[in-house]
């Protein structure tokens, strides 16, 4: 890769990300679900290896979606080329989940994502992630439950 192309695809992989926060936050699943490859593969600590992109959505879903309001921030990425078409990531992320009904805080964690990426048909896709977390902090309610 030459250094333009080297840029453009970072700045590309920065924009899918960006799009991915989003999406979750506003709970665009339709586009959420877009960013992924179908065989993407997700694991986060805490939740058993989720093998597909469809498998992903359905538990981002049910974990993230109705009662749930997120905020997610994705910075400091850390991004390397194994090809013009792959490439590895890791972002500093921060969020916090709040119950939508009492605005309860429920959970805020700081950590980092691994994630991979590949270029399909000229568009970069998330291939895997997975959620290392450094630090979570649960409101008293939640560590009742």
């Amino acid at each position: 890769m030459s250094d333009i192309e080297r840029l453009i695809a970072i700045e590309d992989i920065r924009v899918l990300k960006s799009r991915r926060d989003r999406a979750c936050d506003t709970k665009d699943w339709d586009l959420y679900r877009a960013l992924h490859a179908d065989d993407h593969v997700s694991h986060n600590q805490g939740f058993e290896r989720w093998d597909s992109a469809d498998i992903m959505i359905e538990n981002v879903k049910a974990l993230l979606g109705k009662g749930r309001t997120t905020v997610h921030h994705s910075h400091t990425p850390d991004i390397t080329f194994e090809s013009a078409t792959k490439a590895k990531g890791i972002w500093g992320m921060e969020d916090l989940i709040f119950d939508s009904e009492t605005e309860e805080l429920l959970i805020h964690g700081f950590g980092f994502y691994h994630e991979t990426y590949e270029k399909r048909d000229g568009k970069w896709l998330f291939t895997s992630r997975q959620l290392k977390r450094t630090l979570v902090r649960t409101s008293p309610e939640t560590k009742k439950a």
